[in-house]
């Protein structure tokens, strides 16, 4: 393992981004395939302003249910960047992490909505 590998265990070895479906897909090279909804990934972004410098910074990003993927720009060997339509762009999606929230998908979605709910949010825009 390299310096740049950034903890990887599984590499990716096709991404697809799916613009008219709003998601992306990643193939690993143990067999793992997810498909991630653009929304997912913007609320789970690994972004500061999503995640905080701290877990109690952790902010619930709501009203994106219609957001979309503009591109997917490499980062090193070690992750890709992705452009949403709502202009946000910080987050550095390594492939650790993508493998991790593929594997959780199911269960971070839920906590997710769990937290939109207890806070009054939606995921509608205001209107």
């Amino acid at each position: 393992m390299t310096g740049d590998d950034f903890g990887t265990v599984h590499w990716p070895t096709e991404i697809r981004l799916k613009k008219e479906e709003k998601r992306l897909e990643v193939d690993f090279d143990d067999g793992g395939t997810f498909s991630y909804p653009a929304e997912f990934l913007r609320v789970v972004s690994p972004s500061a302003e999503v995640q905080g410098h701290n877990p109690s910074q952790k902010q619930t990003v709501a009203g994106r249910r219609h957001v979309g993927i503009m591109r997917v720009e490499p980062v090193g060997n070690y992750a890709v960047r992705i452009v949403f339509d709502d202009l946000h762009d910080s987050g550095i999606y390594t492939w650790k992490y993508l493998y991790e929230i593929g594997t959780g998908q199911e269960s971070l979605w839920n906590e997710y909505l769990e937290e939109l709910q207890a806070k009054g949010l939606s995921r509608d825009p205001r209107r």
